[in-house]
């Protein structure tokens, strides 16, 4: 399967973005675009719910830092920041449709030997997964914090992020 890009180095917001906190991700991709300045290997985007469509934007990127929000079953605005098996054992879960999906595209990737040596998510338990486009209040706060990890994990891929 061909590729739509060519970056090395992939952040990708996933989430529904007309259930509230679900959009989590895309919003904080947002937030990025808009505030900072990426080097060109890297690639900024906006998944939403697309699913195994997904595969068409990641193969061939070597990091890739998936921004979600995460339900562990945890307190709102838990933080979490997974890394390798981890990311498999939160999606064997399949929380929701699109976290399914990005399972399905990491699972597609590895059977096919275009497996992404280096993955990473970061993320916050919602508040709320009601119908709404905004995130809620104490959601949206976390936002420009996750923005600073997401660029904390980039520049520690070697990469220089500006704002």
């Amino acid at each position: 399967m061909e590729s739509l890009f060519t970056a090395e180095n992939t952040v990708l917001g996933i989430g529904n973005i007309i259930l509230s906190d679900e959009g989590f991700g895309v919003r904080v991709v947002e937030y990025l675009e808009k505030n900072f300045t990426f080097p060109e290997n890297v690639n900024l985007i906006d998944g939403g719910t697309l699913g195994v469509e997904l595969t068409h934007f990641i193969t061939g990127t070597q990091r890739l830092l998936i921004i979600d929000s995460i339900d562990g079953g945890a307190e709102a605005a838990k933080t979490f920041h997974l890394r390798g098996a981890e990311i498999k054992n939160h999606f064997a879960q399949k929380i929701s449709a699109h976290e399914v999906g990005i399972q399905d595209v990491l699972t597609m990737l590895e059977l096919s030997n275009k497996k992404i040596p280096h993955v990473e998510l970061i993320g916050a338990q919602p508040f709320s997964l009601e119908a709404g486009v905004e995130l809620t209040e104490p959601m949206a706060k976390l936002v420009p914090q996750f923005a600073d990890k997401a660029v904390e994990i980039l520049k520690s891929w070697g990469l220089e992020v500006r704002q």
